[in-house]
């Protein structure tokens, strides 16, 4: 009966993990340009040590150069390859909300640096990704990838 127990215990635990982990930031998106709707790349979002970090894992442009580099960029990532960048950084989870937040994303073709909020939607199909420059803002709706 003990075995049982236990059994049901780690199953019920592991439904609880993924169910968590669907209505996280955490795992595989499909970043949409939204000025044209189309998909870019996909960015990869991991928890390191309670801090999220997002990575670009592929570039999906056709008419994309994989070896392009951020030019504009002002900080470490100057001049770097966009592909297997880190473009999310220091974000956590904000005490008694459904976002993430407190961090910093970076968008490579302009070179700017935005506060991030990061908010799954529709239970985590999307994630919502809201960077903010001052009083001004952008949206962007990004889809779970495979």
């Amino acid at each position: 009966m003990n075995n049982i127990f236990r059994t049901s215990a780690l199953v019920v635990l592991g439904c609880m993990a993924v169910a968590a982990q669907a209505n996280s930031p955490v795992g595989r998106w499909h970043t949409i340009d939204d000025k044209t709707g189309e998909t870019k790349s996909v960015v990869t979002i991991e928890d390191a040590g309670g801090l999220l970090r997002g990575k670009v894992s592929q570039i999906l442009r056709k008419d994309a150069d994989p070896a392009a580099k951020c030019g504009l960029c002002k900080d470490d990532r100057k001049d770097q390859t966009i592909l297997g960048m880190e473009i999310i950084r220091g974000v956590k989870k904000s005490a008694g909300n459904d976002y993430w937040d407190g961090g910093e994303i970076l968008d490579p073709e302009e070179g700017k640096l935005y506060r991030v909020r990061l908010t799954p939607v529709e239970g985590g199909a999307k994630l919502q990704v809201r960077g903010f420059l001052g009083p001004f803002w952008r949206n962007q709706l990004w889809v779970k990838a495979p």
